[in-house]
């Protein structure tokens, strides 16, 4: 059994930070080597907000749906995360309980890091700390940038800028494993208007659409259209 992780071409939303790439390799292998792997299957419930934050978990395989289940037991996503990204540490850092719950996207195999096991790595290393806390102050101004879109733009400016956010900055096309309910989910739209705002952006050439997938051709035109 491998006890690294290698990031895959998936993309994920920036809405939730994930620190352990932040780690030297080295520590993230030390990490690994003692985390018990879980596999979760479709639409299994990973974690729950008022969960003790007694550790966080590392996504080996597949994707993990970041939200909220509301009262009337629909889930409302803030963020889909995939191979390699990690959530569950800011709760350890604010000594809080969970504030979001987690939900599998398909089959997912996690990785689950103990608490004491991460703070012993990182305590005596402020090389460490620094880039821990540079990537939540990037990771905060587009997240700052991106509820700035949602907030006020129109629904194809909120579709817009979360498929801008999900894609790589540079290179050719890229494919986005997002369905149009996962997609409404991020934006708080219903699917009907997904559809259209997609329809929208197709006939521009931003984008072509897929089953249960999005490919990314133009990211100019999404940008032009998430700034409305």
């Amino acid at each position: 059994m491998s006890n690294s992780l290698q990031s895959s071409s998936q993309l994920r939303s920036l809405v939730v930070p994930t620190l352990f790439r932040e780690l030297d390799e080295d520590v993230r292998k030390r990490l690994l080597a003692g985390a018990p792997r879980r596999s979760f299957a479709d639409g299994k419930i990973i974690q729950q907000r008022g969960d003790d934050a007694i550790g966080f978990w590392v996504i080996e395989t597949g994707q993990v749906k970041i939200g909220q289940f509301r009262l009337d037991g629909e889930f409302r996503a803030i963020a889909l995360l995939s191979d390699g990204d990690s959530y569950g540490e800011l709760a350890l850092f604010a000594a809080n309980r969970r504030v979001v719950d987690a939900v599998a996207e398909g089959p997912v195999e996690l990785r689950w890091i103990e608490a004491q096991s991460f703070e012993r790595e990182i305590k005596s290393d402020p090389d460490t700390m620094r880039r821990l806390v540079g990537n939540l102050a990037a990771q905060l101004q587009e997240v700052l940038d991106l509820v700035a879109g949602l907030g006020k733009n129109s629904s194809l400016s909120r579709v817009a800028s979360v498929l801008a956010n999900l894609a790589p900055k540079s290179g050719g096309s890229a494919t986005i494993a997002l369905g149009q309910q996962e997609l409404g989910e991020l934006t708080g739209l219903t699917r009907a208007t997904v559809n259209k705002c997609l329809s929208i952006l197709e006939a521009r050439g931003a984008l072509k659409r897929h089953y249960g997938r999005i490919e990314v051709l133009d990211r100019k035109q999404l940008r032009l259209a998430a700034m409305g």
